[in-house]
Parts: structure tokens; sequence; C-alpha cells
């Protein structure tokens, strides 16, 4: 114990002559810079605007360069003495910085690297292709990025990392396709199937990461097409019939997935409904066109393998009749279950703003301050503070025992909730935002009462 106290010691002596002969103290070693943040900063233009994107960019990156902001994720106003950018742009949005404020309080400029991305929104709508009887529809196609999409990312609230780990995925996929990774050594399918009970939102979450690659990847991939498939519309009460829609189906796709620079993505929603026709076809149950025309699905998937530019989305509402050939062939098999506290929370709280910005709810006081995400309010509550401060959170209180009151229902359910709860109001042009979130709670267990039955 002595050597490291006579150490010291001399150290404190060393320190105290320098100062005393005038001599400055030693500096710190000097600190290497910490590496930027990189955070993408979404530009979406106006409709009727003409300017070349990277004109805009360059617009836009120069007006965060003159900015000393911080960076959170939200709309960053655009500022009207830029007419060119005044002109252009609809709004500018700051996106994922939740990643990085897990372990940090703020993110500042300095920390930062922007990535501008610029897009306009396609406004032609979907486009049907109906099967031989032109009773079903066999696929709804997407130009990307669509009006229909458009703030579908930002209203999924999940379990943290999620999302991103979706984003991360898609673009190591689309790297390691790019520069022509050997796939016997390296493999990766380019499938996703996100698995789980209904009304979690899996398939809106499929169309919102086509959406949000689509604007992530416009550098690469100038044009983006989304691809719906019905899974129930290939199979036809016409014999050898399936196998046709089927073969149509995916020359229609193989002709976009040709075009280079066009970015594709083929949704196939309820996949399980394949699986099951499988099954029964294997039992001899179903004639025996349902397992060639699933075999055929399964080939022209793996057809699609080799195509740089096309990631597969599936989803599943019942996990164990997934079939283990679709199974096999996903890179990501995610469980996409019902919101925990957090994301119930939050759901309800992105709900509630709504309806105090739209003057459903009166606003008499600031009540935006009244509203913290659910890490705020959990902090203000863990300390102790005065009475005065205790009321700060009260409708945050109010929020997080309606949000506990939510337990077992799925996003779909949740985001219906302030709908019916206002429905039920004795007067609904006039409502507290406490005397709302008092009804939600009784709709919702109502609502929960009635699931049980």
């Amino acid at each position: 114990m002595s050597a490291p106290m006579d150490i010291s010691m001399v150290n404190a002596a060393e320190v105290n002559t320098s100062e005393q002969n005038g001599d400055p103290a030693p500096s710190p070693s000097p600190t290497l810079p910490e590496e930027k943040v990189l955070v993408s900063v979404e530009v979406c233009l106006k409709p009727s605007s003409t300017a070349r994107i990277d004109d805009v960019r360059l617009s836009v990156e120069r007006m965060l360069e003159k900015r000393s902001m911080s960076y959170v994720d939200g709309p960053i106003p655009v500022p009207i003495d830029d007419l060119f950018l005044a002109e252009n742009v609809q709004h500018i949005c700051v996106c994922d910085t939740d990643v990085w404020l897990e372990n940090r309080d703020i993110l500042l400029f300095w920390q930062v690297k922007p990535v501008v991305h610029v897009f306009q929104l396609s406004e032609e709508g979907p486009c049907e292709e109906l099967s031989g009887d032109g009773q079903l529809s066999t696929f709804n196609e997407w130009i990307l990025p669509a009006t229909e999409f458009n703030g579908m990312w930002e209203s999924l609230i999940y379990e943290s990392g999620l999302k991103q780990r979706l984003l991360r995925y898609a673009a190591s996929a689309l790297l390691f396709t790019e520069k022509r990774v050997n796939s016997f050594l390296v493999s990766w399918n380019r499938i996703i199937l996100l698995h789980g009970p209904p009304g979690t939102g899996k398939t809106s979450l499929c169309k919102a990461l086509a959406q949000k690659l689509s604007i992530r990847f416009s550098f690469r991939y100038p044009r983006s097409q989304l691809v719906e498939v019905n899974a129930h519309s290939l199979f036809s009460k016409w014999f050898s019939e399936s196998g046709k829609l089927v073969a149509k189906l995916f020359s229609k796709i193989q002709e976009m997935v040709e075009e280079e620079n066009n970015l594709v993505f083929v949704l196939i929603d309820e996949v399980e409904s394949l699986a099951a026709a499988r099954k029964a076809a294997l039992s001899g149950s179903e004639p025996s066109d349902s397992i060639r025309v699933v075999n055929a699905l399964l080939t022209q998937l793996d057809k699609l393998k080799s195509a740089s530019n096309v990631i597969i989305l599936t989803t599943s509402n019942i996990t164990a009749a997934i079939d283990i050939a679709f199974v096999d062939r996903a890179d990501i098999k995610a469980y996409v279950g019902p919101p925990t506290l957090q994301a119930r929370y939050e759901i309800l709280r992105s709900c509630l703003q709504e309806l105090l910005r739209t003057g459903i709810l009166s606003n008499s006081q600031d009540r935006g301050c009244l509203l913290p995400n659910y890490a705020s309010l959990k902090e203000k509550m863990s300390k102790v503070v005065s009475t005065e401060s205790q009321m700060f959170p009260h409708l945050g209180k109010q929020l997080l025992e309606a949000a506990e009151a939510c337990e077992g229902m799925s996003g779909r359910s949740l985001r219906k909730l302030p709908f019916l709860a206002h429905a039920a109001l004795a007067n609904p042009y006039s409502c507290e935002p406490g005397k709302f979130l008092h009804v939600m709670m009784q709709t919702a267990k109502r609502e929960r009462s009635e699931l049980s039955e």
C-alpha cells in the first residue's frame, strides 16, 4: 500500500514545483476525435417541384452546416429565407437518432455527419392485376416512394431495435450482392419473414420498410416498386390454371427486375396459406395441382436470388403453420408480438398528440410538456420531487395508466381506441385530455372484456 502513496506524493510535489517556477502544468494527452455519427435527413420535394435532386441535396447540406443545432428525430423547419428550398421542399425530417441517443443525452451538430436523402412521392396509387377468373386481384403494384405510405414508418412503434435491425439487414443484403460476394461461401437470400399474431402491423411494417429503403437507396436505384402478392389468389378452381397464374405473376416481376436501376420489393402476405395448401396436398385432401403451385412458387423465389435488385418480404399470422421451405430460405425470422407497455404508451401518446393538434381535444393550456415520452416519464416518476413538481407529469401518469389497462391489445386495436373513446363521449365537441383519458381507459376495459368472451 505504501508504494502507490509514495508515487502520488512525488507527482504532487512535482506539480507544485512546476507551478511555483511559473511553468505550466503538463496538459493531459490529447484524445482522438470521436467518430461522427451518421444521421439520415430525409427531404421530401413538393409534387410541383422540378428541381434537380443533387441541387436540393447540396442546398440542404449547406443549410445544415450553418445551423448550430442538436439532432433528434422530427421535422426541421424549411427556412423561409432560402427561396430555392421554400419553393421546392415540402418537409425535412431527421430520422433514426434514437439508436444513438440510448447512450447519450443529446446529439450535437459537431458530433453528426448528416446524410441527406431527397425524394418525391408518387401519387399514382396502386395498380391491380386480376386473376384469370376476374374475381381476385393477383397482385397490387406501387411506385415507391408512394403517398399512401408516407409517415407509416414513424407511426409503427415496436420494441427497441426491430426497425433498425430490418434496415441494417437490407443494407447489408444489397451491399453483399452489389459487391458480388460469392454466395457459395457466404449465403444470403434477401428474404424477410415477419410472424406473429394478427393486428401487430407486420404487413404495414413490410410496406413501410420498402418505402424507407426506396428513399435510402435512391442514389443507387432511382426507381423502386412494391409488388404485393395475394397468396390466396394463386389457387384457381380450374385445374392447371393456378400454375399459369404463378407464371404470369413472376414473369411480370422478372420484367421489373431486369431493369438494373429498379429496386423491386415482393410482399407475400399471409404466407401460411401456401403452407396449409402444401400440407393438404401432401396428405391427399387437395388436388396435386396445389402442390405444383407451391413448388413452382418456391422455384421462382429461388430464381430471384440471382437478381441483385430484389428483396422478398413475407408475413405469417400462424407461426406453427409456416412451411419449413420458407423458414429455411428466410434470412431474418422476426417475431412481431403485441406491443409492450412502453410501445403502448408511445402509441397512445402519439394518438393524443394528434387529437390535441387537430383540436379534437381542447387545449386551453400548454399541454405539450405534460406528455413526456416514456423514458422521461419514468425518470420523473422515479425521482423524489416536490408536490408542485409532481403535478408536472400528471397527464403522463394518466396516459401510463391507460397504457397499462390496454395490456394484450394489438397495435391495430390501440390505434382504434381513441376513436372509440371519442364516440363514447357525451359531448364530443369539447373534452379535456384528462377526462378523455378516463373514458379511454373505460373503453379499453370494455374492448378487452368483449374479446375475452
